[in-house]
Protein backbone atom coordinates (compact mmCIF):
# COMPACT_ATOMS: atom_id res chain seq x y z
CA UNK A 1 0.00 0.00 0.00
CA UNK A 2 1.06 3.61 -0.48
CA UNK A 3 2.61 5.25 2.56
CA UNK A 4 1.46 8.80 3.18
CA UNK A 5 0.67 11.56 5.57
CA UNK A 6 -2.82 12.95 6.23
CA UNK A 7 -3.93 14.66 3.04
CA UNK A 8 -2.31 12.06 0.79
CA UNK A 9 1.29 13.26 0.36
CA UNK A 10 3.48 10.29 -0.57
CA UNK A 11 6.72 9.59 1.30
CA UNK A 12 9.86 8.71 -0.68
CA UNK A 13 8.64 9.07 -4.26
CA UNK A 14 11.67 7.28 -5.70
CA UNK A 15 11.31 4.11 -3.63
CA UNK A 16 9.38 1.61 -5.83
CA UNK A 17 8.91 -0.74 -2.87
CA UNK A 18 6.54 1.84 -1.46
CA UNK A 19 4.29 1.69 -4.55
CA UNK A 20 1.27 -0.58 -4.21
CA UNK A 21 0.45 -3.28 -6.73
CA UNK A 22 -3.15 -3.32 -5.56
CA UNK A 23 -5.42 -1.87 -8.24
CA UNK A 24 -9.09 -2.42 -8.96
CA UNK A 25 -8.26 -2.72 -12.67
CA UNK A 26 -6.12 -5.78 -11.93
CA UNK A 27 -8.93 -7.51 -10.04
CA UNK A 28 -11.02 -10.28 -11.66
CA UNK A 29 -14.18 -9.04 -13.33
CA UNK A 30 -16.31 -10.53 -10.55
CA UNK A 31 -18.69 -8.80 -8.15
CA UNK A 32 -17.18 -10.39 -5.04
CA UNK A 33 -13.65 -9.39 -6.04
CA UNK A 34 -14.61 -5.78 -6.79
CA UNK A 35 -16.55 -5.60 -3.52
CA UNK A 36 -13.35 -6.16 -1.51
CA UNK A 37 -11.93 -2.95 -3.02
CA UNK A 38 -15.15 -1.10 -2.25
CA UNK A 39 -14.89 -2.26 1.36
CA UNK A 40 -11.37 -0.82 1.64
CA UNK A 41 -12.55 2.59 0.36
CA UNK A 42 -15.54 2.43 2.65
CA UNK A 43 -13.45 1.70 5.74
CA UNK A 44 -10.88 4.37 4.90
CA UNK A 45 -13.47 7.08 4.43
CA UNK A 46 -15.33 6.11 7.60
CA UNK A 47 -12.07 6.37 9.49
CA UNK A 48 -10.78 9.53 7.78
CA UNK A 49 -13.90 11.59 7.20
CA UNK A 50 -11.95 14.40 5.51
CA UNK A 51 -11.35 12.04 2.54
CA UNK A 52 -15.06 11.79 1.73
CA UNK A 53 -15.45 14.92 -0.42
CA UNK A 54 -12.07 14.49 -2.09
CA UNK A 55 -12.91 10.89 -3.00
CA UNK A 56 -16.25 11.95 -4.47
CA UNK A 57 -14.55 14.60 -6.62
CA UNK A 58 -11.95 12.12 -7.86
CA UNK A 59 -14.62 9.60 -8.87
CA UNK A 60 -16.50 12.35 -10.73
CA UNK A 61 -13.31 13.10 -12.69
CA UNK A 62 -12.80 9.42 -13.49
CA UNK A 63 -16.34 9.20 -14.83
CA UNK A 64 -15.84 12.28 -17.00
CA UNK A 65 -12.78 10.68 -18.62
CA UNK A 66 -14.10 7.15 -19.13
CA UNK A 67 -12.89 7.22 -22.73
CA UNK A 68 -9.34 6.90 -21.41
CA UNK A 69 -10.10 3.44 -20.02
CA UNK A 70 -10.40 0.15 -21.86
CA UNK A 71 -13.79 -1.58 -22.00
CA UNK A 72 -12.70 -4.04 -19.30
CA UNK A 73 -11.52 -1.22 -17.05
CA UNK A 74 -14.79 0.65 -17.60
CA UNK A 75 -16.69 -2.47 -16.54
CA UNK A 76 -14.73 -2.83 -13.29
CA UNK A 77 -15.05 0.86 -12.53
CA UNK A 78 -18.80 0.63 -13.17
CA UNK A 79 -19.11 -2.30 -10.78
CA UNK A 80 -17.06 -0.50 -8.13
CA UNK A 81 -19.16 2.66 -8.52
CA UNK A 82 -22.40 0.67 -8.19
CA UNK A 83 -21.21 -1.01 -4.98
CA UNK A 84 -20.00 2.30 -3.51
CA UNK A 85 -23.38 3.86 -4.34
CA UNK A 86 -25.13 0.96 -2.65
CA UNK A 87 -23.20 1.27 0.63
CA UNK A 88 -23.45 5.07 0.69
CA UNK A 89 -19.75 5.79 0.19
CA UNK A 90 -20.70 7.77 -2.93
CA UNK A 91 -23.83 9.93 -3.37
CA UNK A 92 -26.20 9.33 -6.33
CA UNK A 93 -25.39 12.83 -7.61
CA UNK A 94 -22.10 11.53 -9.09
CA UNK A 95 -24.21 9.93 -11.83
CA UNK A 96 -24.59 13.37 -13.40
CA UNK A 97 -21.00 13.02 -14.69
CA UNK A 98 -22.35 10.41 -17.10
CA UNK A 99 -24.52 13.05 -18.78
CA UNK A 100 -21.41 14.54 -20.40
CA UNK A 101 -22.05 14.96 -24.17
CA UNK A 102 -18.92 13.18 -25.36
CA UNK A 103 -19.71 10.10 -23.24
CA UNK A 104 -23.37 10.07 -24.23
CA UNK A 105 -22.70 10.37 -27.98
CA UNK A 106 -20.31 7.41 -28.00
CA UNK A 107 -22.68 5.18 -26.03
CA UNK A 108 -20.29 4.97 -23.07
CA UNK A 109 -22.78 6.51 -20.62
CA UNK A 110 -25.50 3.97 -21.35
CA UNK A 111 -23.12 0.99 -21.32
CA UNK A 112 -21.43 2.11 -18.09
CA UNK A 113 -24.71 2.89 -16.33
CA UNK A 114 -26.14 -0.55 -17.03
CA UNK A 115 -23.14 -2.25 -15.37
CA UNK A 116 -23.23 0.25 -12.51
CA UNK A 117 -26.95 -0.27 -11.84
CA UNK A 118 -26.54 -4.05 -11.95
CA UNK A 119 -23.85 -3.91 -9.26
CA UNK A 120 -25.95 -1.47 -7.20
CA UNK A 121 -28.99 -3.73 -7.36
CA UNK A 122 -26.89 -6.82 -6.56
CA UNK A 123 -25.78 -5.10 -3.33
CA UNK A 124 -29.24 -3.79 -2.38
CA UNK A 125 -32.37 -4.26 -4.49
CA UNK A 126 -34.31 -2.46 -7.19
CA UNK A 127 -36.46 -0.52 -4.73
CA UNK A 128 -33.41 0.88 -2.92
CA UNK A 129 -31.96 2.07 -6.22
CA UNK A 130 -35.16 3.72 -7.49
CA UNK A 131 -35.76 5.33 -4.10
CA UNK A 132 -32.25 6.84 -4.13
CA UNK A 133 -32.75 8.12 -7.69
CA UNK A 134 -36.07 9.71 -6.74
CA UNK A 135 -34.66 11.42 -3.63
CA UNK A 136 -31.78 12.83 -5.68
CA UNK A 137 -34.16 14.11 -8.40
CA UNK A 138 -32.40 11.91 -10.95
CA UNK A 139 -35.52 9.91 -11.78
CA UNK A 140 -36.53 12.33 -14.56
CA UNK A 141 -32.99 12.68 -15.96
CA UNK A 142 -32.19 9.05 -16.80
CA UNK A 143 -33.11 9.54 -20.45
CA UNK A 144 -30.08 11.86 -20.68
CA UNK A 145 -27.87 8.77 -20.69
CA UNK A 146 -28.79 8.52 -24.39
CA UNK A 147 -28.26 10.89 -27.34
CA UNK A 148 -31.06 13.40 -28.05
CA UNK A 149 -32.54 11.32 -30.88
CA UNK A 150 -32.87 8.32 -28.54
CA UNK A 151 -34.14 10.11 -25.45
CA UNK A 152 -37.50 8.37 -25.29
CA UNK A 153 -39.06 5.82 -22.98
CA UNK A 154 -39.30 3.15 -25.69
CA UNK A 155 -35.56 3.18 -26.42
CA UNK A 156 -34.66 3.32 -22.72
CA UNK A 157 -36.98 0.40 -21.91
CA UNK A 158 -35.64 -1.75 -24.76
CA UNK A 159 -32.01 -1.07 -23.83
CA UNK A 160 -32.46 -1.69 -20.10
CA UNK A 161 -34.79 -4.68 -20.56
CA UNK A 162 -32.24 -6.36 -22.82
CA UNK A 163 -29.61 -5.71 -20.14
CA UNK A 164 -31.79 -7.47 -17.54
CA UNK A 165 -32.81 -4.28 -15.73
CA UNK A 166 -36.58 -4.43 -16.14
CA UNK A 167 -37.12 -2.83 -12.72
CA UNK A 168 -35.43 0.36 -13.89
CA UNK A 169 -37.30 0.28 -17.18
CA UNK A 170 -40.62 -0.01 -15.32
CA UNK A 171 -39.54 2.71 -12.89
CA UNK A 172 -38.81 5.19 -15.67
CA UNK A 173 -42.14 4.44 -17.36
CA UNK A 174 -43.93 5.09 -14.08
CA UNK A 175 -42.05 8.34 -13.43
CA UNK A 176 -42.71 9.56 -16.95
CA UNK A 177 -46.37 8.68 -16.56
CA UNK A 178 -46.60 10.57 -13.27
CA UNK A 179 -44.96 13.58 -14.87
CA UNK A 180 -47.36 13.40 -17.78
CA UNK A 181 -50.34 13.21 -15.42
CA UNK A 182 -49.17 16.28 -13.52
CA UNK A 183 -48.87 18.23 -16.76
CA UNK A 184 -52.26 16.98 -17.92
CA UNK A 185 -53.86 17.93 -14.60
CA UNK A 186 -52.33 21.41 -14.79
CA UNK A 187 -53.62 21.93 -18.34
CA UNK A 188 -57.08 20.57 -17.49
CA UNK A 189 -57.30 22.87 -14.50
CA UNK A 190 -56.49 25.81 -16.74
CA UNK A 191 -59.10 24.86 -19.34
CA UNK A 192 -61.77 24.37 -16.71
CA UNK A 193 -60.99 27.74 -15.14
CA UNK A 194 -61.47 29.28 -18.59
CA UNK A 195 -64.79 27.40 -18.92
CA UNK A 196 -63.77 25.91 -22.25
CA UNK A 197 -66.46 23.86 -24.07
CA UNK A 198 -66.71 20.23 -22.96
CA UNK A 199 -66.31 19.04 -26.55
CA UNK A 200 -62.95 20.83 -26.78
CA UNK A 201 -61.75 19.33 -23.47
CA UNK A 202 -62.75 15.84 -24.63
CA UNK A 203 -60.72 16.19 -27.83
CA UNK A 204 -57.69 17.44 -25.89
CA UNK A 205 -57.82 14.63 -23.31
CA UNK A 206 -58.24 11.93 -25.96
CA UNK A 207 -55.22 13.24 -27.84
CA UNK A 208 -53.13 13.23 -24.64
CA UNK A 209 -54.28 9.70 -23.80
CA UNK A 210 -53.18 8.46 -27.20
CA UNK A 211 -49.90 10.39 -27.23
CA UNK A 212 -48.85 9.27 -23.73
CA UNK A 213 -50.50 5.86 -23.68
CA UNK A 214 -52.61 6.78 -20.64
CA UNK A 215 -55.32 4.34 -19.47
CA UNK A 216 -58.89 5.52 -18.96
CA UNK A 217 -58.67 4.68 -15.23
CA UNK A 218 -55.92 7.26 -14.75
CA UNK A 219 -57.78 9.93 -16.70
CA UNK A 220 -61.11 9.57 -14.86
CA UNK A 221 -59.34 10.12 -11.53
CA UNK A 222 -57.60 13.23 -12.86
CA UNK A 223 -60.86 14.64 -14.23
CA UNK A 224 -62.62 14.20 -10.90
CA UNK A 225 -59.78 15.93 -9.04
CA UNK A 226 -59.71 18.82 -11.51
CA UNK A 227 -63.49 19.28 -11.40
CA UNK A 228 -63.52 19.42 -7.61
CA UNK A 229 -60.54 21.81 -7.54
CA UNK A 230 -62.23 24.15 -9.99
CA UNK A 231 -64.78 25.47 -7.49
CA UNK A 232 -64.67 27.50 -4.29
CA UNK A 233 -67.01 25.33 -2.22
CA UNK A 234 -69.54 26.68 0.26
CA UNK A 235 -68.61 25.93 3.88
CA UNK A 236 -72.20 25.16 4.85
CA UNK A 237 -73.14 21.52 4.54
CA UNK A 238 -76.73 22.23 3.58
CA UNK A 239 -75.64 24.44 0.66
CA UNK A 240 -72.56 22.61 -0.63
CA UNK A 241 -74.51 19.57 -1.86
CA UNK A 242 -76.73 21.70 -4.06
CA UNK A 243 -73.69 23.57 -5.34
CA UNK A 244 -71.82 20.32 -6.07
CA UNK A 245 -74.75 18.71 -7.89
CA UNK A 246 -75.20 21.73 -10.12
CA UNK A 247 -71.49 21.78 -10.99
CA UNK A 248 -71.18 18.02 -11.55
CA UNK A 249 -74.38 17.84 -13.61
CA UNK A 250 -72.83 20.36 -16.00
CA UNK A 251 -69.68 18.25 -16.41
CA UNK A 252 -71.26 14.79 -16.25
CA UNK A 253 -71.05 14.44 -20.06
CA UNK A 254 -67.29 14.95 -19.80
CA UNK A 255 -66.92 12.21 -17.18
CA UNK A 256 -69.21 9.88 -19.14
CA UNK A 257 -66.80 9.90 -22.11
CA UNK A 258 -64.01 8.54 -19.89
CA UNK A 259 -65.95 6.06 -17.74
CA UNK A 260 -66.75 3.43 -20.37
CA UNK A 261 -64.97 0.62 -18.52
CA UNK A 262 -66.05 -1.04 -15.28
CA UNK A 263 -62.63 -0.44 -13.71
CA UNK A 264 -62.83 3.27 -14.55
CA UNK A 265 -66.23 3.52 -12.87
CA UNK A 266 -64.89 1.86 -9.73
CA UNK A 267 -61.93 4.26 -9.69
CA UNK A 268 -64.36 7.18 -9.91
CA UNK A 269 -66.51 5.77 -7.10
CA UNK A 270 -63.44 5.40 -4.94
CA UNK A 271 -62.38 8.99 -5.71
CA UNK A 272 -65.84 10.28 -4.77
CA UNK A 273 -65.75 8.26 -1.56
CA UNK A 274 -62.30 9.59 -0.61
CA UNK A 275 -63.23 13.17 -1.42
CA UNK A 276 -66.46 13.14 0.57
CA UNK A 277 -64.67 11.57 3.53
CA UNK A 278 -61.68 13.94 3.45
CA UNK A 279 -63.92 17.05 3.09
CA UNK A 280 -66.32 16.92 5.99
CA UNK A 281 -68.90 19.27 4.38
CA UNK A 282 -69.40 16.61 1.68
CA UNK A 283 -70.09 13.68 4.03
CA UNK A 284 -73.83 13.78 3.28
CA UNK A 285 -73.33 14.45 -0.43
CA UNK A 286 -71.95 11.05 -1.43
CA UNK A 287 -75.16 9.22 -2.30
CA UNK A 288 -76.62 12.23 -4.11
CA UNK A 289 -73.51 12.52 -6.30
CA UNK A 290 -73.61 8.79 -7.11
CA UNK A 291 -77.30 8.92 -8.02
CA UNK A 292 -76.67 11.96 -10.23
CA UNK A 293 -73.91 10.10 -12.06
CA UNK A 294 -76.12 7.04 -12.43
CA UNK A 295 -78.87 9.10 -14.06
CA UNK A 296 -76.30 10.85 -16.29
CA UNK A 297 -74.85 7.49 -17.50
CA UNK A 298 -71.50 8.14 -15.85
CA UNK A 299 -71.87 5.20 -13.43
CA UNK A 300 -73.57 1.93 -14.26
CA UNK A 301 -75.78 -0.19 -12.05
CA UNK A 302 -73.15 -2.96 -12.14
CA UNK A 303 -70.37 -0.68 -10.91
CA UNK A 304 -72.47 0.74 -8.07
CA UNK A 305 -73.51 -2.73 -6.88
CA UNK A 306 -69.93 -3.97 -7.09
CA UNK A 307 -68.70 -0.98 -5.06
CA UNK A 308 -71.45 -1.60 -2.49
CA UNK A 309 -70.43 -5.23 -2.14
CA UNK A 310 -66.62 -5.10 -2.52
CA UNK A 311 -65.34 -1.57 -1.88
CA UNK A 312 -62.46 -1.18 0.64
CA UNK A 313 -63.61 -0.49 4.19
CA UNK A 314 -61.47 2.65 4.53
CA UNK A 315 -62.56 6.26 4.10
CA UNK A 316 -65.89 6.11 5.93
CA UNK A 317 -67.39 3.26 3.96
CA UNK A 318 -69.88 2.33 6.71
CA UNK A 319 -71.38 5.83 6.58
CA UNK A 320 -71.63 5.78 2.79
CA UNK A 321 -73.04 2.25 2.71
CA UNK A 322 -75.86 3.45 4.94
CA UNK A 323 -76.47 6.42 2.64
CA UNK A 324 -76.59 4.14 -0.40
CA UNK A 325 -78.73 1.41 1.14
CA UNK A 326 -82.14 2.53 -0.19
CA UNK A 327 -80.84 3.28 -3.68
CA UNK A 328 -79.02 -0.06 -3.88
CA UNK A 329 -82.18 -1.86 -2.78
CA UNK A 330 -84.07 -0.03 -5.52
CA UNK A 331 -81.45 -1.09 -8.08
CA UNK A 332 -81.63 -4.70 -6.95
CA UNK A 333 -85.43 -4.75 -7.06
CA UNK A 334 -85.42 -3.18 -10.52
CA UNK A 335 -82.94 -5.80 -11.66
CA UNK A 336 -85.07 -8.63 -10.26
CA UNK A 337 -88.22 -7.23 -11.91
CA UNK A 338 -86.36 -6.97 -15.21
CA UNK A 339 -85.19 -10.59 -14.95
CA UNK A 340 -88.73 -11.68 -14.03
CA UNK A 341 -90.21 -9.94 -17.07
CA UNK A 342 -87.54 -11.55 -19.22
CA UNK A 343 -88.51 -15.01 -17.94
CA UNK A 344 -92.19 -14.38 -18.70
CA UNK A 345 -91.35 -13.42 -22.28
Amino acid sequence: MLLGTPGGTRIDDADKSKVTTQCVFRAPEEHAAIRTYAQVFNKLIRRYKYLEKAFEEEVKKLLLFLKAFSEGEQTKLAMLTGILLANGTLPPSIITSLFSDNLVKEGISASFSVKMFKAWIAEKDGNAVTSALRKSNLDKKLLELFPANKQNVEHFSKYFNEAGLKELSDFLRLQQSLGTRKELQKELQERLSQERPIREIVVYVKEEMKRNDLPEQAVIGLLWTCLMNAVEWNKKEELVTEQALKHLKLYAPLLAVFSTQGQSELVLLQKIQEYCYDNIHFMKSFSKIVVLFYKADVLSEEAILKWYKDAPAAKGKSVFLEQMKKFVEWLQNAEEESESEGDED
